[in-house]
């Protein structure tokens, strides 16, 4: 699995999808749990109050021969996200030669930020993916997904079965579909694995945020139905797959989907971390990269220090 397809990289038009509404769609889905299961028991968070604030009047006495002096108001000084999140990783420390990337959007203020822009192997995580691909091809054929294809969703994402991930890949048409649902999804540094291998799709943090947009916004490609069922998958990972961004949630409300992967050439590990989850009051969208981790213990820990790290980055300003 180490050879990687030396293809030219599609031109993509640049397709960014406006910011997560703050409210997350609870609906009934064919083949599915009942309404409100999807997002291991989330609710709907409604999205901050527009806080308005009148300039003071100006005075009525002015001085003789001046013109009418005016008060503007003073706007707040913007916060840059990517700088705070950078301090924060700073207590992160790799084991060397493991490298990692984070992205991190604030569902309920609309913020985000990102660290890192390198590409890292999807592995598993790769299968969210996958399906949602699959999911836009079903809405586009006006079908829903067969018994079989269900069977296989379920184990590929809450067992992470390869086989089931193998079958799915072969249904989209392989890198050809997932490249050409990820135009419309507006992921632009994602590149379908060679031939069979789709766990060495490259990616990067920030398209893994966007994939997690399409997956748990109101604004995306997917229908609601067709993201409810995926988020739903996301909230059933077995239990001894619960690890990674979950990590930095502070209670059970949490969806994802973990990813890793021994390369054969070197030992080394890539791991990888996507979701949603609750902490501190807001619910957020993490992606966590990573690679050249000596084990895969070691490389969940990076995952889950990096997750922590970027939450905190946010918590630590967005506090009322």
């Amino acid at each position: 699995m180490d050879r990687h397809r030396a293809r030219g990289r599609r031109a993509r038009p640049s397709r960014r999808k406006p910011l997560l509404s703050a409210a997350v769609a609870s609906v009934v889905l064919v083949g599915a749990t009942a309404a409100g299961t999807v997002y291991m028991k989330a609710q709907a968070h409604d999205g901050p109050s527009a806080v308005s604030s009148a300039a003071p009047a100006p005075s009525s006495a002015s001085p003789a021969g001046s013109e009418e002096a005016s008060v503007e108001p003073v706007a707040e000084p913007s916060v840059d996200r990517d700088a705070l999140l950078a301090k924060a990783l700073g207590s992160v420390t790799p084991e060397t030669g493991a490298k990692t990337s984070v992205a991190v959007l604030d569902v309920d203020s609309g913020e985000s930020a990102a660290h890192g822009d390198a590409a890292f192997d999807t592995a598993s995580i790769v299968k969210v993916n996958i399906l949602a691909a699959l999911l836009l091809q079903a809405q586009d054929a006006d079908r829903h997904l067969t018994a079989q294809e269900k069977a296989y969703a379920t184990r590929m994402i809450e067992n992470s079965d390869n086989a089931s991930a193998t079958a799915l890949w072969a249904a989209i048409g392989r890198a050809d579909g997932l490249d050409s649902a990820n135009e419309r999804f507006g992921l632009t540094a994602t590149q379908g694995g060679d031939g069979e291998l789709w766990g060495l799709t490259q990616t990067t943090a920030s398209d893994q945020l966007t994939l997690l947009r399409q997956v748990f916004g109101e604004d995306s490609e997917l229908s609601a139905a067709s993201r409810s069922y995926l988020q739903g998958l996301m909230g059933e990972i077995e239990t001894d797959q619960r690890w990674g961004v979950s990590a930095a949630a502070d209670g059970s409300r949490w969806a994802l989907k973990n990813g890793w992967l021994a390369r054969s050439t070197t030992g080394l590990w890539d791991v990888n971390s996507i979701g949603r989850i609750s902490a501190g009051g807001h619910d957020y969208l993490v992606a966590a990269l990573s690679n050249g981790n000596s084990t895969q213990a070691k490389g969940i820990s990076l995952v889950e220090a990096v997750s922590k790290a970027a939450v905190s980055a946010f918590q630590d300003t967005t506090e009322d």
